[in-house]
């Protein structure tokens, strides 16, 4: 053991855990007086009583440190190794800067970007830019587990030359091993943002991380794909470091390098003592939060600003979150599901321009069989909650398809006690020859919002190009569109995939009965077409998740008049509660909660002994889900007289724009294009059978029904030239997937 040195810089260390205790330990083992400063009493206390403990290869070794918490630390900072999480970066520094020395400074030695951060608080000049890669552990209280060699850059932040300081840095840092000077940190720092996406998503699953990597080299690719593309925006040079090499890893590169660096990569992770990430344990372990989700905040707002998607990336923080308090839930099938997400791009070929024209050109021929089509089908009743009707509207559908596409390779029809049953026909590909062999799902509902009745005081009416009726935009011009599609094909002769018909007849009240059996088909299938109504001629790449939920208050009855103290009113706790409920809207985080439906009390004379609030909530990301359900389950009574019980569910799951969403919506634009159409997609609010088939991993192209707009209002509307636009699109799209 070496005593400390005053000839040695003198170092203090904030954050003592698995990188500040392994640098403080080499430091102070060379002769260097060092303090580690740790809002861990335990910890502390450790250090304190048998000085900082490394352990390597079975043995362990000491070495003195002072050792102190924040609040009892009583002096000035002078060189400052910083090391806590990303989350506490902004508390550290607040508590840095005013003990630090007009020329003291501050190493940013974390995971993620934090030196802008830190600058702000201490100033860019007093701030050194850093890159850290050590393969460490806290295994107990004042012990490190030092997990085998990595590596460490340090230099000026910006960019700027390396410095005296940095030098000066770098050479006390010999003590731990092959620290390195840079003026290019930056390009280490987004190179190791790709790295720790594959630890973070390596996290989801309770395995090695090099095996995990390894057998999911998909989902790995598309990770660092996501972060590299940033990166590359903003004009940064990647390093490579220890086993990892960016450079094959990047967008466009060529994938037997790719595989030859998955290969060098797993073979030294395999060698390390470590095989599971501090993500990993921090879920498993220490059951506290991650740290992770912290780091890409830059990376996320980056990309948004630069229109650059982040899907896999974001999949993975939030599926982190869900683990939080719940790591029985890792399992590999959540790095599977996210493989599916990485698929390459769709293969499709764009029929010719005069093709795509023949297309609409047929359309505009049949318009006026289309729109008959609409007005027997709009004449046919089917309230979602009236199932004979459903019934009725059924059976004509089936005789209708018979007519117009012939009889179907094969018929399902999936009996529904409650609801309307569902239909699946499966109609057989015309000359394609597209590898991809899998049916494209074209998914409806033939239900509506209407109740029984509605069709005797507003029939379907055609003014001109204005068509108005129950259900014409919401959905029934869509599967209008859809079946002349598929005509339109076979007339002229062009390929066409396999194609999957399935209409439910539960859609408008949740797709409660058919969800399962949506999802079960949508897994086998290529593609889902949803011929939901367009947003202002928009298709839909994202749609919010969806909860349905009921707070139900007891009270105690009494006489409001003679005995107004007696009882305890469930009307005012759920005054109480719905005021509350409101501040878990968030506008920013795209979550809305409506408290749409009060009922309570019986009589204005009785205090009410029970009331119910039914409540929509819309959800942009599975981490609101996740904040918003925890919420909903704290909810206690202000008066403690009264019981307050939430029921309900999510409906929906949340629908988003995944990198095969965003192909197919391209490819979508394109056939636009050669209809001389410019098609824009958009995210909504609203939920459909999209938000099932999207989390299941298949990708989604929804809002391709009708052109029109008043869902779900008596100005509900569509029009005979949107019908053949879309008809004519939906045409081309499956003609390009056929090619």
């Amino acid at each position: 053991m070496t005593a400390p040195s005053p000839e040695r810089a003198a170092y203090t260390v904030v954050g003592a855990g698995a990188i500040g205790g392994t640098l403080a330990f080499a430091l102070a083992r060379a002769g260097h007086p060092v303090t580690v400063v740790d809002t861990d009493p335990a910890h502390v206390a450790a250090i304190r009583a048998d000085g900082l403990v490394v352990e390597h290869g079975g043995t362990r070794t000491s070495v003195p440190v002072a050792a102190t918490t924040p609040e009892e630390f009583d002096g000035t900072l002078g060189r400052v190794l910083l090391a806590v999480k990303a989350q506490a970066t902004a508390t550290a520094a607040a508590w840095i800067a005013p003990r630090l020395a007009p020329d003291g400074w501050v190493v940013s030695l974390q995971n993620g970007f934090n030196e802008d951060l830190i600058a702000r608080h201490v100033g860019a000049r007093r701030t050194v830019a850093a890159f850290v890669n050590i393969f460490a552990d806290v295994i107990e209280p004042g012990v490190i587990l030092d997990g085998g060699a990595g590596a460490l850059v340090l230099g000026e932040p910006a960019g700027a030359p390396v410095s005296a300081r940095v030098r000066s840095l770098v050479s006390d840092l010999h003590s731990w091993g092959p620290a390195l000077a840079s003026d290019n940190v930056e390009g280490y720092l987004w190179a190791k943002a790709g790295f720790g996406a594959m630890l973070a998503a390596t996290a989801l699953a309770d395995a090695p991380m090099a095996d995990l990597i390894d057998r999911h080299r998909a989902t790995m690719t598309g990770l660092t794909g996501e972060i590299f593309a940033v990166s590359d925006r903003l004009g940064v040079t990647l390093e490579a470091f220890d086993a990892f090499d960016p450079h094959p890893l990047q967008p466009g590169q060529d994938p037997a390098a790719r595989d030859a660096a998955f290969d060098r990569l797993t073979s030294w992770l395999r060698t390390q003592t470590k095989d599971r990430s501090g993500i990993w344990r921090d879920l498993a372990v220490r059951h506290r939060p991650v740290e992770a989700t912290t780091h890409y905040t830059g990376v996320f707002d980056h990309a948004a600003r630069e229109g650059l998607p982040t899907t896999l990336l974001r999949t993975v923080m939030d599926g982190l979150l869900e683990l939080e308090g719940a790591p029985h839930q890792m399992s590999e099938s959540r790095l599977e599901d996210l493989d599916r997400l990485a698929e390459p791009p769709i293969r499709a070929r764009l029929p010719e321009a005069e093709q795509a024209e023949a297309v609409r050109g047929w359309l505009d021929e049949h318009r006026e069989e289309m729109v008959a089509d609409l007005a027997a089908y709009t004449s046919q009743g089917s309230a979602s909650d009236d199932p004979g009707e459903l019934d009725v509207c059924l059976g004509w559908l089936r005789g209708w398809l018979d007519r117009r596409l012939g009889a179907p390779d094969a018929e399902e029809v999936l009996p529904r006690a409650s609801t309307g049953d569902i239909l699946v026909r499966r109609y057989p590909a015309r000359d394609a020859a597209c590898e991809d062999t899998r049916p494209v799902l074209l998914l409806g509902h033939y239900d509506t919002v209407w109740p029984t009745g509605t069709l005797g005081e507003w029939p379907f009416r055609r003014d001109g190009d204005h068509i108005s009726g129950p259900g014409v935009f919401d959905m029934k011009a869509g599967l209008v569109q859809a079946v002349w599609a598929l005509r339109a094909l076979d007339a002229l002769g062009l390929p066409r995939p396999s194609c999957t018909l399935m209409l439910n007849g539960d859609e408008e009240t949740g797709s409660l009965c058919s969800h399962e059996a949506i999802v079960d088909e949508s897994r086998g299938s290529r593609l889902a077409m949803v011929f939901e109504a367009a947003a202002d001629g928009a298709i839909k790449t994202a749609r919010k998740g969806v909860g349905l939920f009921t707070v139900t208050v007891t009270g105690k009855e009494a006489h409001a008049g003679l005995d107004p103290t007696a009882g305890a009113s469930a009307v005012d706790e759920l005054a109480h509660q719905i005021l509350h409920l409101a501040d878990l809207r968030d506008a920013d985080a795209g979550t809305s909660l409506n408290v749409g439906v009060v009922e309570g009390g019986t009589r204005s004379n009785v205090t009410a002994g029970r009331a119910v609030g039914r409540i929509d909530v819309r959800v942009a990301s599975a981490a609101e889900q996740k904040r918003v359900t925890k919420a909903l389950a704290a909810l206690r009574p202000v008066d403690p007289r009264t019981l307050v019980e939430v029921g309900g569910d999510w409906n929906r799951p949340v629908f988003e724009r995944t990198a095969q969403v965003a192909a197919y919506a391209e490819l979508a634009r394109r056939c636009a294009a050669l209809l001389g159409e410019n098609l824009r997609e958009t995210s909504v609010g609203g939920a459909s059978d999209g938000n099932f088939v999207v989390a299941a991993g298949t990708p989604v192209l929804d809002g391709i029904g009708a052109v029109g707009s008043g869902a779900h209002a008596r100005s509900e509307n569509t029009s005979v030239s949107g019908m053949t636009e879309r008809s004519a699109l939906t045409a081309t799209v499956l003609a390009s997937l056929a090619g």
